[in-house]
């Protein structure tokens, strides 16, 4: 069986908090319990940078999850240029984390160009409740 859902959401702080909620609200629909706050935390990071570095003024961001073969894969699109850069802030640094948490966490990440803008994904192979 595969599993498809998606959200368009709109270009403001708001929205991270209300992706975090729609991941978790499909991930309880589909059963997905194990490992379901890690995912959260992930989508919350891309749909972050999102937000604060790749959706243009006026544009909105998609969250995309799929789920199939034992598999889960959430992706966040932009519109905006170029590929998210990882940094390793200092320890002293507020901000700066997110995808390298992302990495660590995850089974796998990526970023995949679409010709106008782009898509980070990660995958998880949880089991399902």
């Amino acid at each position: 069986m595969f599993l498809s859902r998606q959200q368009r959401f709109p270009r403001a702080r708001a929205s991270v908090r209300a992706s975090r909620q729609f991941v978790g609200d499909t991930l309880a629909e589909w059963g997905v319990s194990e490992r379901r706050d890690d995912v959260r935390l992930c989508a919350s990071e891309l749909a972050a940078n999102a937000v604060l570095h790749g959706v243009p003024q006026g544009r909105e961001f998609c969250v995309r999850m799929m789920w199939g073969s034992g598999e889960l894969r959430v992706e966040v699109r932009d519109s905006g240029p170029g590929p998210p850069v990882p940094r390793r802030p200092a320890p002293e640094a507020v901000s700066g984390r997110g995808l390298w948490l992302l990495a660590e966490l995850a089974d796998d990440f990526g970023v995949r160009d679409e010709g106008v803008g782009k898509s980070a994904w990660f995958t998880f192979e949880p089991a399902r409740s």
